[in-house]
């Protein structure tokens, strides 16, 4: 079958959904916008959620090290880590 110009894409999503923190990002698509407001009230910061979803969709695509992962996330500043904390897996370690 030939490629077309989506397949690649369609292999990343693949592979970072299916990695090792599907659970996670599954969380973190489930969070409403009540629960992102809360913490990050303003437009410019539902861009750093839009981040925080990339990082861990990069993290399971690559198969990062919890340890890097929360490395990165505590990278993204002080706001991202409070949004991140609404997932259980992150509450702890972050």
């Amino acid at each position: 079958m030939t490629k077309n110009r989506f397949d690649d894409l369609f292999e990343e999503a693949d592979a970072a959904f299916n990695g090792q923190y599907k659970e996670v990002l599954n969380k973190l698509y489930g969070l409403s916008k009540d629960e992102i407001n809360s913490v990050m009230p303003g437009t410019a910061d539902l861009q750093m959620y839009a981040v925080l979803i990339k990082v861990v969709e990069d993290a399971s695509k690559k198969n990062l090290s919890q340890a890097q992962l929360i490395k990165n996330i505590k990278d993204l500043g002080d706001l991202t880590v409070k949004l991140a904390k609404k997932i259980p897996e992150f509450a702890a370690l972050l």
